[in-house]
């Protein structure tokens, strides 16, 4: 008798996951959710989750809870992460789900939207695992996502307010209004993202002012924000925050009546259109 397939769903912590694993809870009533704690999510994440549980009427399994970014940050050696040398994905993310779904054979459902068919998120190269697509499947977009967290009561997260990407506190895919952000509304996370930075500065030798061009160009991350230390960041507060203020104005003017988020969204995509991290901002 074949071995039954487990049906696992991945949560970030972010609205589209979310909102799947509210959509897919009576469609497949064995479903297995999971989240990747790093030890370093937000307030707000955590506080999120704990809502989700009751709405699913089920626990969210906390995968990577042992070994999070400390362990991993000391391993490497002081090397921050970056979309050039994503450890912390490798490492926080994909290998402990692999780790938990083992060698048993698994339908893995992916908060792809609809709208954005061309995006891929986490796809195992496993051959026990087959991932599913349930959004483009039922063709439910950025809209329907809403809809389903409204319907079921819980809403958005409360980071959705300064920031539109789940994920670490100190994300080096955040935009620097993000970081502003955080600054404001979590000032002492801020300053252990200062601390880890300026950790590796000291270790590089650095003096925390320099221009750091030529060392990007080696393919070593020394700060978080490109270009820049925090502190320096940080220093810039009224000129970044004047711009996103801008940038927000022209987002809600090319479109009456556009939600808070989506025009949060288009305004950071117009400061910075980096792609996220595939797994981390579902």
């Amino acid at each position: 008798m074949p071995e039954p397939v487990r049906h696992i769903c991945g949560i970030s912590g972010g609205k589209d996951s979310s909102a799947l694993a509210v959509h897919m809870r009576e469609r497949v009533p064995d479903m297995e959710y999971f989240f990747c704690d790093t030890g370093a999510e937000l307030p707000e994440t955590y506080e999120y989750l704990t809502r989700l549980e009751v709405i699913l009427g089920k626990p969210i399994t906390r995968l990577n809870a042992r070994r999070g970014f400390d362990h991993w940050f000391e391993l490497f050696r002081g090397t921050l992460p970056s979309p050039q040398m994503r450890w912390c994905t490798k490492n926080m993310k994909i290998k402990p789900i692999e780790e938990w779904i083992g060698h048993d054979a698994a339908l893995s459902y992916v908060a792809i939207r609809a709208d954005e068919s061309n995006r891929k998120g986490y796809i195992s190269t496993k051959k026990n695992i087959e991932t599913r697509f349930p959004f483009i499947e039922d063709g439910i977009d950025r809209a329907g996502v809403m809809r389903i967290l409204e319907d079921a009561g819980i809403g958005l997260p409360e980071y959705y307010e300064w920031r539109t990407r789940s994920g670490c506190y100190f994300c080096f895919y955040q935009r620097k209004a993000e970081w502003i952000g955080l600054a404001e509304r979590h000032p002492e996370l801020f300053e252990r993202a200062v601390a880890i930075e300026q950790k590796v500065l000291l270790e590089a030798g650095a003096d925390g002012e320099a221009d750091f061009s030529d060392r990007a160009m080696r393919g070593r991350q020394y700060t978080w924000s490109g270009g820049e230390t925090l502190v320096q960041l940080r220093s810039r507060r009224d000129e970044i925050l004047t711009r996103h203020e801008a940038a927000m104005s022209r987002a809600a003017t090319r479109q009456a009546n556009l939600p808070l988020i989506e025009a949060l969204a288009d305004a950071l995509e117009e400061e910075d259109d980096t792609a996220p991290c595939t797994v981390c901002a579902l």
